[in-house]
């Protein structure tokens, strides 16, 4: 079943307010290893195997360092739900057809 990893990593130190590029360079290991992912404005969130997505933020927090950040934050939330197999979409979907239900 798919577990979905919500990530945020704040690389912390160098000059700028701007982090867009370093995010981006962050997004490319997520993408070369083929992971489901949603881009958010304050998050990202992964979708897939959980032993590989704890390897892949792993990967993603390092991606900072390479760059030359002297510290990263990074904060992670897991739904692993085993009762049932859900996906990002389906997550979403549901919500959005409740919204709009009369009570």
């Amino acid at each position: 079943m798919a577990v979905l990893l919500q990530i945020n990593i704040i690389p912390i130190g160098k000059e700028g307010a701007s982090l867009s590029a370093a995010l981006a360079e962050v997004l490319k290991v997520v993408e070369e290893r083929n992971i489901q992912y949603q881009l958010g404005p304050m998050s990202t969130v992964l979708e897939g195997e959980l032993d590989t997505l704890l390897e892949v933020a792993r990967e993603m927090h390092e991606v900072c360092f390479a760059q030359g950040y002297p510290r990263v934050v990074t904060s992670i939330r897991i739904d692993d739900r085993r009762d049932k197999d859900v996906n990002m979409q389906y997550k979403t979907q549901t919500v959005a057809a409740k919204l709009h239900q009369e009570p």
